[in-house]
């Protein structure tokens, strides 16, 4: 069976627009997140792109007034990539788009799309991305929840080992708009302070923004740098409830299980977990139950939330390039925020930046609708 990796990768974010100036900042325990202020006048803590940043860029490669700011953004992210990589777009290669609520705002009385209503419909945003580029295949839209990001990884790696595509292109975004914070409010997640993952004096979540975008490819060409394979993956539905996580982490458990079978390893082969960690009560709790029911206990394992917030559809696939960073850099990022365990289960949580020989880590990610997902990367040198 054919192998994946990934070759190249990409980051749109409140710490940089490329996936080094990213990875320098988290070293540096400089957090994106910042306080702003709402459309109604109430404050909120959130990271948030430079949007005027991102027309200035933007301007040089096509027309501002044509395109959304999450399109904007994808595109942008895509067309470094294809530049950094100087791929070459052929019938066998794929597009996934990997996003929570896409274009939500434009239906927004304030949005000068808010007349074009389509635009809202995630198929509209696939075919914006794919025509731009001139893909020759209609873009696949990947819509799950808060594991978008790190599924597409794992669909990417399918649809190659199928012999539909030679490689792959993800690119996943998503935007804080108020529809998304109103969401979040009415779940009375929203944190009055940066979020804390896995501590005991964490208040909740805190929402962010990206883009992420990253090559999958079957061979790894001159052009690839910090390349991992794909050695595992699997996916499971906890079926709990719409927004609550099973409460014993089968799902996480399943998957992440599932995936260590399928890449041939055990748990003590791991060297670091990148985890969702959302710093809501019911999520981290549910993550330590499952790592401690894997035997993941000890391994380093950090949630770079307290650096970005929640950046939705965006998040696995953000947090996997961060991971790759590390292994090839083999630098572990400390669980920015943390001070005291606040789960019921013992975690080895990251709590300084350190230097450690790494090669392969898992990425796991959970979401509404009981949704999870895991993934398992190897660290390739060439």
């Amino acid at each position: 069976m054919k192998k994946a990796y990934i070759t190249n990768h990409h980051i749109i974010s409140s710490l940089g627009f490329d996936s080094t100036s990213n990875f320098n900042n988290l070293l540096n325990n400089n957090s994106g997140i910042k306080k702003h202020q709402r459309e109604n006048g109430k404050e909120f803590y959130s990271s948030l792109v430079d949007k005027e940043k991102v027309d200035t860029a933007f301007s040089k490669i096509g027309t501002i007034e044509k395109f959304t700011t999450l399109e904007k953004m994808m595109l942008l992210s895509v067309n470094q990539l294809l530049i950094d990589s100087k791929h070459k777009i052929t019938d066998k290669t794929g597009l996934i788009i990997s996003t929570t609520k896409g274009n939500i705002d434009v239906l927004s009385s304030k949005s000068p799309f808010n007349k074009d209503k389509k635009r809202a419909y995630l198929s509209e945003l696939g075919k914006q991305i794919q025509t731009f580029f001139n893909f020759k295949k209609e873009a696949i839209v990947l819509s799950n929840a808060c594991v978008s990001g790190v599924l597409a990884i794992s669909v990417a790696k399918h649809l190659i080992q199928a012999e539909l595509y030679d490689n792959v292109i993800i690119v996943s975004g998503d935007l804080v708009s108020e529809f998304i914070i109103s969401g979040f409010e009415s779940f009375q997640a929203i944190s009055n302070k940066p979020c804390k993952p896995y501590s005991k004096n964490r208040t909740g979540i805190t929402i962010g923004e990206a883009i992420a975008s990253v090559l999958v490819s079957a061979t790894i060409t001159k052009n690839a740098k910090h390349v991992v394979e794909i050695i595992g993956n699997a996916s499971c539905n906890d079926a709990n409830h719409i927004s609550g996580p099973s409460r014993t982490g089968e799902g996480l458990f399943l998957s992440v299980q599932n995936a260590l079978k399928e890449a041939k390893i055990i748990a003590k082969d791991i060297d670091y977990i990148s985890a969702h960690g959302t710093a809501t009560n019911y999520n981290d709790e549910m993550e330590a139950i499952a790592f401690n029911r894997l035997n993941m206990e000890q391994i380093p394992l950090n949630s770079l939330k307290g650096f970005y917030g929640h950046t939705l559809g965006a998040s696995g696939l953000l947090e996997t390039i961060i991971g790759i960073e590390s292994l090839h850099q083999n630098k572990l990022i400390a669980n920015i925020g943390f001070d005291e365990l606040g789960v019921s289960k013992s975690l080895h949580i990251i709590q300084k930046n350190t230097n450690k020989k790494l090669q392969i880590f898992l990425k796991t990610a959970s979401g509404f609708g009981g949704s999870n997902t895991a993934v398992l990367l190897k660290k390739i040198t060439k």
